[in-house]
């Protein structure tokens, strides 16, 4: 009985990573789209106010969720960082 409930929360985790996957996918397309759009119109790859902006909100819908703000601000400075490697490299591409 044991291993079916093990099982059962293993398939839910499965679920809720591919669903992780196929957001982080969606949302770097549209961030592929806004490093193009800042080369285009020769904008600086990194926003700082804007990310302070994205890490304050979020901390605190992680901290109204239960979710620990320290990690999800971690989580967010290492997406908010890839997407700035991928604006460069964009920029650098022209």
């Amino acid at each position: 009985m044991t291993d079916e409930r093990l099982e059962a929360y293993r398939r839910s985790i499965d679920n809720f990573d591919a669903a992780l996957i196929h957001i982080l996918a969606e949302r770097f397309r549209i961030t592929q789209a806004v490093g193009e759009y800042k080369a285009t119109h020769e904008l600086p790859p990194a926003d700082p106010a804007r990310e302070e902006q994205q890490i304050a909100r979020l901390r605190t819908l992680a901290t109204g969720s239960g979710l620990d703000p320290e990690f999800s601000e971690k989580f967010l400075r290492f997406v908010i960082d890839e997407v700035i490697h991928h604006h460069e490299r964009i920029r650098e591409s022209g």
